[in-house]
């Protein structure tokens, strides 16, 4: 751990690395990667990658790696789903899915994929609506020219996707649009012993020996869907020092913060965060630990936990790192001096705003954030609550998720068939009312209006209890006629009583800070520009992005393994603990395939599920992790030892074939 500390330091006085960057595919640095590479991608190569790259709308991305559909993610990117289409008596995430047949393949309820189809530069008008504006004047102007450029580019169809996206802290917009899929179904996924084989104590670790791979289809008109922009798989496996690519849709990164906001970060937000999962996770563990049933609906739910804890604590180390801070003061002590003047008021702005988010932080967070009655079921009940006030407004003036674009992925969390364990929904709940109660104090206003004179878990179980939101024809009928059955269920009654106090919350932090923020990152960006020129990337916003690298281990680390490792690391014990289906092919797999291996791209949580391509556009490799020193890689990069860790494209391929018996999946995989 000394040395990870110590490479997080560095970060703040070395210079950039040649692998750095999250670049857009509209402003790719072609002639920089050929001089670090010795080759580089051309406009036919991007738009052939661009159009094979795949988003999954709850957090995640994917590729198109077969001509009739077929889809390629991380299994960790689609749990949900095996959840989603497991029973007490078909538990899809032990023991993993393979439909022989596309007959048999299932629909995954809440999966939404996008395609990248185009990108406009819309800065100017963006700019010229909001000239002028400040605060709450900016946002609501940069809500309705959103939605206006939303609106015209979707023009009413449900199966286009548009987004006005925020580069460079405000001082460029784009708008993408997307092409929806909706009916996106099962094809193949591994047990989860396989996928997530070596647990937490391996998460952000190498060597790595997880075959966290699985395969969805894209169907239109209840059809797969042709899909000829398909990335073609490599003939030829990956090895040490060869050239690769990574596109896909990095999550966010944080590299441009001003030192008031990293500070904000340090000492607020991720402390905040720690604690909030490690108290969560230790409900879940035990609540896990009471029967057979619980463990199967928690497992990955606790999984989740524990990657994120792991990932913020690492995150924290870096901001925390001695040097670090002290560094990007003296980088801005900088900046601000070589500054054009009009630009210079932006620092404060931010500050006095960021003190703001400060002020807000615990009550946004507990009313309308991560923690606002966690809950599955309330969650359904807010939307349903808000899409009643919300769609006879005129589109600019809604919450942006309501808007006209938004909608159709709004429908289909809401109308999906996905199973909801109440059991777990009263852990969750109790859980978040009792943060409330203890965060807040029992006399608060606020808390008395929630609990009443109950307990945490009486009030948990009354509103779980009393509610039907667990059945999606119920919810389908509350969508179509709102404010004509609410008032017999506990849970939407619960969800309109509390929406006055969290959306006064929610309207506070977007003016006072969000806006602000924005606002002035316009005039931080034109700072930067004057003194450094127009050359970068910006931090990343779960849009797609391009980053290049080479197969490269660090210190003494190589960067690949192999299957014998596997056998190897196994201990028949949890979580090493090799799936049944590994242990019965040992024989038939080649015990110098490569498995999992590591790369110099510069990547981040969003990043899972990404194809690893070579300079032909053909995939080699998945992404599915960094190694701990990448998690330090929301505020900067140091190529020396930050490593994207990915399931290397030969195992992919012997384990469908020899392992799992999935060979029409390889057939299609390697058909060119």
């Amino acid at each position: 751990m000394r040395r990870f500390v110590l490479a997080i330091t560095a970060l703040t006085f070395s210079t950039a690395h040649a692998d750095e960057g999250m670049w857009l595919f509209n402003d790719f640095p072609s002639a920089q990667v050929k001089q670090a590479l010795g080759t580089a991608p051309d406009e036919k190569w991007l738009e052939k990658v661009r159009l094979g790259s795949i988003r999954l709308a709850g957090g995640c991305s994917a590729s198109f790696v077969g001509s009739h559909g077929l889809v390629m993610t991380n299994h960790h990117c689609i749990r949900g789903c095996l959840e989603d289409l497991s029973s007490p008596e078909r538990d899809l995430l032990a023991k993993g899915f393979y439909a022989a047949t596309v007959e048999k393949e299932e629909k995954c309820p809440k999966i939404e994929a996008n395609q990248l189809v185009a990108i406009t530069d819309v800065t100017q008008a963006v700019l010229e609506a909001t000239q002028g504006a400040e605060g709450a004047a900016y946002k609501a102007k940069l809500k309705e020219i959103s939605a206006q450029l939303e609106s015209a580019c979707t023009k009413g169809d449900a199966k286009s996707r548009c987004d006005v996206v925020t580069l460079f802290n405000g001082a460029k917009f784009h708008l993408y649009q997307y092409r929806r899929f909706q009916d996106v179904r099962l094809v193949f996924a591994p047990e989860f012993d396989a996928a997530a084989f070596g647990g937490d104590p391996d998460n952000f670790n190498f060597p790595r020996y997880a075959f966290d791979a699985s395969f969805l289809r894209v169907y239109e008109g209840d059809q797969p869907r042709p899909t000829p922009e398909h990335l073609k798989w490599s003939s030829t496996a990956a090895k040490e020092n060869d050239p690769v690519y990574v596109s896909g849709h990095p999550g966010g990164t944080e590299r441009a913060l001003t030192v008031a906001q990293l500070e904000f970060n340090r000492d607020v937000a991720l402390p905040w965060n720690l604690l909030r999962l490690a108290e969560l996770r230790g409900r879940l563990d035990e609540w896990m630990k009471t029967s057979p049933e619980h463990y199967r609906v928690g497992q990955s739910k606790l999984r989740a936990v524990e990657n994120a804890l792991k990932a913020l604590r690492g995150r924290h180390q870096a901001v925390g790192a001695k040097g670090f801070v002290e560094g990007k003061r003296e980088e801005e002590a900088k900046l601000f001096a070589a500054a054009p003047e009009k630009t210079k008021g932006a620092w404060a702005a931010i500050s006095t705003a960021t003190d703001t988010r400060r002020a807000l932080w615990a009550e946004f967070r507990m009313l309308e954030g991560a923690e606002a009655f966690a809950s599955d079921l309330f969650a359904h009940a807010r939307r349903l609550t808000r899409y009643a006030a919300e769609k006879d407004k005129p589109n600019g003036e809604r919450l942006p998720e309501y808007s006209d674009s938004q909608l159709p992925q709004l429908k289909q969390w809401v109308l999906g068939k996905a199973p909801i364990s109440k059991d777990l929904e009263k852990v969750m709940l109790t859980w978040s009312l009792t943060r409330l109660q203890e965060l807040f104090g029992a006399d608060d206003p606020f808390v008395k209006q929630v609990l009443g004179k109950k307990a945490p878990s009486q009030l948990a179980a009354q509103l779980v209890d009393g509610s039907k939101l667990d059945d999606a024809d119920f919810r389908k009928e509350v969508m179509e006629r709102p404010g004509k059955v609410e008032e017999t269920d506990a849970m939407l009654v619960f969800a309109k009583k509390v929406d006055a106090a969290s959306r006064e919350i929610r309207k506070k932090m977007e003016d006072e800070h969000d806006a602000v923020v924005k606002k002035n990152g316009e005039l931080l960006a034109q700072a930067r520009r004057a003194v450094y020129g127009t050359t970068g990337y910006p931090d990343a916003t779960f849009t797609l992005r391009l980053s290049y690298g080479q197969v490269k281990g660090w210190d003494k680390v190589k960067p690949l393994t192999k299957v014998s490792g596997l056998y190897e690391r196994a201990t028949g014990a949890d979580p090493f603990k090799l799936a049944d289906s590994w242990v019965k092919a040992k024989s038939r797999l080649k015990s110098d395939t490569p498995f999992n291996m590591t790369s110099t791209n510069d990547i981040i949580g969003g990043n899972s599920g990404s194809p690893l391509v070579n300079k032909n556009g053909e995939v080699v490799g998945l992404i599915f992790d960094g190694n701990l020193p990448s998690l330090a890689g929301n505020f900067g990069y140091d190529g020396r030892d930050n490593r994207a860790v990915s399931v290397h494209g030969e195992i992919i391929t012997e384990a469908l074939s020899k392992v799992y018996g999935a060979q029409r999946i390889v057939d299609e995989l390697k058909a060119r």
